[in-house]
C-alpha cells in the first residue's frame, strides 16, 4: 500500500494554479506529471466554470510551459517535493495573421510623416506630418480621402476619439484642431490655449462618457488642458509641473497622469483639476507613459467582430463590459520610461511608490506599451533594443535585437502575440512573442521610420517617416 502510495506521488506533482494577479485558483492539488498544456487548459475551464471553452498559456517563473510537466521539472531540476506555482493567462480566442509584404505605398505627404493611427474600429488611417496637413485615408482603396488643411506648423501628434466620431490634432505651433473623419473638415476653430507646442493628446475613455467630448492634451509649455469639443474652449488648466509635459494619459477610472521632463509623474482629478498624487522616483525626463487597459480604451466598444453600435449609450455600455472584463480584480498598472534609461511600474490608485523599477536599456527609454491583454510589457529605446516585460510583476523576460539604429515607436497587434518595432534604420520588424524571436523583418522605407500603428482589427499596419511616404503592410 505505501509503495503504490510513494510510485503515485512520484508520478504527480502538487500545483498551485493562479491568475496572473496572483489569486489562486482553489487549493494546491497534485497534477500528473505527464499533463501539458492542454491537459491544464481543460481543468482551468472545469475549475472556472467557463461555459465557452477558453484558451489559456500558462506560465512557471515567468517561462511558458510548452511541454509536459515531466519535461519542465526534469530540464529545470525542480524538485517534486515544492509546489509549483502556475500562472495561467487568458489568450485571445482570435489571431492575428504575421504582417509580412508592403501592400501599398501612398505618397501624398510634401514632408516627414511624423505621426500615425489607425481608427478605433481599424477602417480609417489618419496620418499627420511636417507639411502642416493631417490626411485620411481609405483602407478599402488605399487612397487618400482628405487632406485637413488649417495647421501652422508641423503635425506632431494625433487622436481619435474611441466612439471615432473625431480626430484631434496637435501643431508645433501650440494649437489643436477638431476634425470630422466623414468630411475631413474642422469641427469649429482651431483650439487655442498652449503656448508652445503639443506633445501628446488623450481622450476620455467611453465607458465614462459618451458621445465622447472631452480630451487631454500636454504641452511644452508645461501645462495640461481639458477640452470640450461641445464647448470648443478648455475648460480645466493642469499647472503645476515645472518643465514641458511630454506625455498624458486619460485613465480608465477617470483620472489623468501626465508625464513631465521635471522628471515627475502626476496624477489629476477631472471634475475640477485638482492634483491627487506626485509619483517621483525618475532622475530624468519621463518620455512616455502606457497603462495596462490602454487597448480597451482606445478601442472603446469596437473589437475584432467589426460590430456597429445604433447609439451612445449602446458604445457605453459595451465599452464598459470591455473595460471591466479587461482589468478584473486588479488595479488599472501604469508604466513609465524616461532618458534615466530605466522604467518604472506603478498602480497609481494603490500606492505613490513604484511596485518595480525596470533596468537594463543602455540608452533613453523613447517609448512603452502594454499588451492588449495587459500581459506584457514593450519598451523601446536608443540603444537598438526592444525589450519585454512581465505585466504584471515588472520582470525583465526577453531583449530583441535586430534593429542597427534607435528604435523610436512600437505597437502590439491585437491578440498580444506580435510586437512591431519602427527604427532609425529605415526598417520595420515584428517579433513573436511566444517564440522570443524575429517573425519577420520589413524594409522598404528609404529613410526612418517616426510612426507605426497595427490597426485595432489586427488586419494591417502603418508606418511613415522621413521619406515622406506612408506604407501600409498585410499578412
Amino acid at each position: 500500500m505505501e509503495a503504490e502510495r510513494g510510485s503515485e506521488m512520484v508520478n504527480n506533482v502538487m500545483c498551485l494554479l493562479t491568475n496572473p494577479e496572483g489569486t489562486p485558483l482553489g487549493a494546491p492539488m497534485y497534477i500528473p506529471q505527464s499533463a501539458g498544456p492542454q491537459q491544464l487548459q481543460q481543468m482551468v475551464n472545469t475549475l472556472l466554470k467557463n461555459e465557452e471553452k477558453l484558451p489559456y498559456a500558462f506560465y512557471i517563473s515567468d517561462e511558458e510551459l510548452l511541454v509536459p510537466l515531466s519535461t519542465y521539472l526534469e530540464k529545470n531540476r525542480v524538485s517534486v517535493e515544492t509546489v509549483l506555482s502556475i500562472v495561467y493567462q487568458p489568450q485571445a480566442i482570435f489571431r492575428i495573421r504575421p504582417v509580412n509584404r508592403c501592400s501599398a505605398t501612398i505618397s501624398g505627404h510634401a514632408e516627414a510623416v511624423l505621426t500615425v493611427a489607425f481608427s478605433p474600429d481599424g477602417r480609417q488611417l489618419a496620418s499627420g506630418s511636417g507639411d502642416t496637413t493631417v490626411r485620411i485615408w481609405d483602407l478599402n482603396t488605399q487612397t487618400p480621402l482628405f487632406t485637413c488643411t488649417g495647421h501652422k506648423s508641423w503635425v506632431l501628434c494625433i487622436a481619435w476619439s474611441p466612439d471615432g466620431e473625431h480626430l484631434i490634432s496637435g501643431s508645433k505651433a501650440g494649437e489643436l484642431q477638431c476634425w470630422n473623419p466623414q468630411t475631413g473638415k474642422p469641427s469649429g476653430n482651431p483650439l487655442i490655449g498652449h503656448k508652445k507646442w503639443i506633445t501628446g493628446v488623450s481622450w476620455e475613455p467611453l465607458h465614462l462618457n459618451a458621445p465622447c467630448r472631452r480630451f487631454v492634451s500636454a504641452s511644452k509649455d508645461g501645462d495640461a488642458r481639458i477640452w470640450d469639443i461641445s464647448l470648443k474652449r478648455s475648460v480645466i488648466c493642469l499647472s503645476g509641473h515645472t518643465l514641458a509635459v511630454t506625455c498624458v494619459k486619460w485613465g480608465g477610472d477617470g483620472v489623468i497622469y501626465t508625464g513631465s521632463q521635471d522628471c515627475t509623474i502626476r496624477v489629476w482629478e477631472t471634475t475640477q483639476g485638482k492634483l491627487i498624487r506626485v509619483l517621483q522616483g525618475h532622475g530624468h525626463w519621463v518620455n512616455s507613459l502606457a497603462l495596462s487597459t490602454e487597448y480597451v480604451l482606445r478601442t472603446g466598444a469596437f473589437d475584432h467582430t467589426r460590430k456597429q453600435y445604433s447609439s451612445p449609450e449602446e458604445m457605453k455600455k459595451v465599452a464598459l463590459e470591455r473595460y471591466n472584463r479587461m482589468r478584473g480584480n486588479a488595479p488599472e498598472r501604469m508604466v513609465s520610461g524616461s532618458d534615466d534609461f530605466t522604467m518604472f511600474l506603478w498602480e497609481p490608485f494603490v500606492s505613490k511608490h513604484h511596485k518595480t523599477r525596470m533596468t537594463g536599456h543602455q540608452q533613453l527609454v523613447n517609448h512603452v506599451y502594454f499588451s492588449p491583454d495587459g500581459q506584457w510589457i514593450a519598451s523601446a529605446s536608443f540603444d537598438k533594443s526592444v525589450k519585454l516585460w512581465n505585466g504584471t510583476t515588472g520582470k525583465f523576460v526577453a531583449a530583441f535585437r535586430g534593429h542597427v539604429g534607435p528604435v523610436y515607436q512600437i505597437s502590439w497587434s491585437a491578440d498580444s502575440r506580435l510586437l512591431l518595432s519602427g527604427s532609425k534604420d529605415s526598417t520595420l520588424k515584428v517579433w513573436d512573442i511566444r517564440k522570443r524571436k524575429l517573425n519577420q523583418d520589413l524594409p522598404g522605407h528609404e529613410d526612418e521610420v517616426f510612426a507605426v500603428d497595427w490597426s485595432p482589427d489586427g488586419e494591417k499596419v502603418a508606418s511613415g517617416g522621413k521619406d515622406k511616404v506612408l506604407k501600409l503592410w498585410m499578412g
